[in-house]
């Protein structure tokens, strides 16, 4: 079954998931936008970890019409794992996997900034296969497939090399999410030659970094909801992705962490060993 979609996809035919994500962005989350009530957004833990309404029904509306596309897969989503956390063992089972963050930058979102996003993946058996990523308020639309490559609004994007001595721009976790020993592996990028800053949506930063916009990334958290599509997106466009002990990020969690996400293995490298990586 997951062959006979694959088929599909690695065909060209990855209209149908990206027709399936723009109609839950239409029907959920736009009407939302700058429109929340104060009874429409929640915290979960803490004031800054908010959900809303849209984050709610548009997960609702992608877990309905994504299975129905790949039948006997499942969803692994952000808003579902926060009401049942036994739902991220699916990551380690044999059904195929949506991994899906409805609202990926809620915050953002919240205070009707446009740079969110909805951000979709396919996974079996711990491989990301494809990745979706829309930035309706933006109007971009990010496609990858595995070894077919990676497009923003239908165009091939590369990811490149930083120029020869240019200063390494980087997103980070924001301090508030890191741990004592996390804040320390950060203070590495504190060096002449690299401008860390806190990141905004993880996955526009990963597209950010797939386009050649951002040089990479330093997070301190796994979740896969967040990182799944960006992961393979920058790999398709050219990129790097290592955790700091120098294995592959693992989506199903376990990762040595921090991990970077750079444009090229040897940025990626570079950042691995200022954040501590032996």
């Amino acid at each position: 079954m997951i062959e006979d979609f694959l088929e599909h996809v690695l065909g060209g035919r990855t209209t149908e998931v990206e027709e399936a994500v723009r109609k839950a962005a239409a029907a959920e989350i736009m009407p939302r936008f700058r429109q929340l009530a104060a009874d429409d957004i929640f915290e979960k833990n803490g004031p800054h970890d908010l959900v809303t309404v849209a984050d709610r029904a548009a997960e609702a509306h992608l877990t309905a019409s994504l299975t129905a596309l790949l039948p006997g897969s499942v969803v692994v989503g952000e808003e579902a794992v926060h009401a049942d956390p036994s739902v991220y063992a699916a990551l380690r089972g044999d059904a195929p996997v949506w991994i899906v963050d409805p609202v990926d930058g809620t915050r953002q979102f919240v205070h009707g900034d446009p740079a969110f996003c909805t951000l979709v993946a396919l996974a079996h058996h711990g491989e990301i296969l494809a990745s979706w990523t829309f930035a309706p308020a933006l109007e971009e639309f990010a496609v990858a497939v595995r070894g077919h490559g990676a497009t923003l609004n239908g165009q091939p994007i590369r990811s490149g090399s930083p120029a020869p001595g240019a200063v390494l721009e980087i997103a980070t976790s924001h301090p508030d999410y890191t741990t004592p020993d996390q804040k320390r592996a950060l203070l590495g990028l504190t060096v002449e030659g690299v401008r860390p800053r806190p990141c905004g949506s993880a996955g526009l930063e990963y597209l950010a970094v797939a386009r050649g916009a951002l040089d990479g990334t330093a997070f301190s958290w796994e979740y896969a909801w967040d990182h799944a599509a960006g992961l393979l997106l920058v790999a398709e466009a050219g990129g790097a992705t290592t955790t700091i002990a120098g294995e592959p990020f693992r989506i199903a969690g376990g990762n040595a962490l921090p991990f970077t996400t750079a444009r090229d293995a040897a940025t990626a490298e570079r950042i691995r060993t200022l954040l501590g990586g032996a």
